[in-house]
């Protein structure tokens, strides 16, 4: 007899090949063609973050939702923020992680309303009693071929919500952060090696591995370490709602080393990892999940 676990875990290694597919942005995993694997069967914790509290700022699929589980599953309490359209994926992860026996709370809103954003991390800690890990990972994709065509309006848009936000949000993480807390950044391949019909994103991605850096020096004078992610092809909602040309989604992650794209699962880990006691000596540092990418 099969372990389902097992099964799951080797099934979010096989190399993917999705058909041409387009959602409206920002996407749902519910409709992606084919589901992505966020270690709802996978996972196991070790209780690596027990008693930890932790805000994750896209929390309702990809990456966000893969590292809700994990966290969760390591014994944190989470508070996920998303986009009030994506409320039904935020309840399918809510689920999972109530069944992990751990507190949630769900914030939605705009990242790119400044209300919601100055005022996210004060309720996330008072619906949490406090406030020990923050992951700034939500993110905006958008394809555009040309420069040409790439309007002012979506570059304001994909740094409102993918850097702007980090500075609000860490800074008001700083307050309530106390020593020994985390803030952890999704940064990206787009940083190091960038494509150019990602332009507005991949500078973004560029800021955020320096913000990183400058905000680890800072932080750490009062004990919070600050470290980043940079995943590379990642299967994700941001592929099929305009995050990827439509026609390049049956490819997408074929040319990485490993020949395939990853799944959330296998991001998840790394954040782990940086959340956690056993990463006390990584400060401003990046942790690459590429597939076998060029970084530096």
């Amino acid at each position: 007899m099969t372990d389902p676990a097992a099964d799951t875990q080797r099934a979010g290694k096989e190399r993917i090949s999705p058909p041409e597919q387009r959602q409206p942005e920002p996407g749902l995993d519910s409709k992606m063609q084919p589901k992505a694997d966020h270690g709802e069967h996978s996972y196991k914790g070790h209780d690596r973050l027990k008693g930890k509290r932790a805000l994750i700022t896209g929390g309702d699929s990809g990456i966000g939702a893969a590292v809700a589980i994990a966290f969760a599953r390591e014994g944190a309490d989470v508070a996920l923020a998303y986009l009030p359209v994506e409320t039904s994926d935020a309840l399918t992860v809510a689920q999972v992680l109530e069944d992990a026996g751990v507190e949630v709370k769900h914030l939605p809103g705009d990242l790119r309303n400044r209300s919601y954003r100055d005022s996210l991390v004060d309720e996330a800690a008072t619906a949490l009693g406090g406030l020990d890990i923050l992951v700034n990972n939500a993110g905006k994709q958008i394809s555009v071929e040309s420069l040409q065509d790439l309007s002012d309006e979506q570059v304001e848009a994909t740094f409102d919500v993918n850097i702007f936000a980090m500075f609000a949000l860490s800074r008001a993480a700083l307050k309530v952060i106390g020593e020994g807390g985390s803030i952890i950044n999704t940064t990206s391949i787009q940083a190091f090696d960038p494509s150019d019909h990602l332009m507005d994103y991949a500078a973004t991605k560029g800021a955020i591995s320096n913000f990183t850096k400058s905000l680890a020096s800072q932080a750490a004078k009062q004990g919070v370490r600050v470290n980043a992610v940079a995943p590379g092809p990642i299967w994700t909602p941001l592929q099929p709602s305009d995050g990827q040309p439509i026609e390049a989604l049956p490819e997408f992650g074929h040319d990485t080393w490993l020949g395939r794209a990853g799944q959330p699962v296998e991001v998840s880990p790394a954040y782990v990892f940086l959340a956690s006691d056993e990463a006390s000596y990584m400060v401003g540092s990046t942790v690459h999940v590429n597939g076998g990418k060029n970084q530096p």
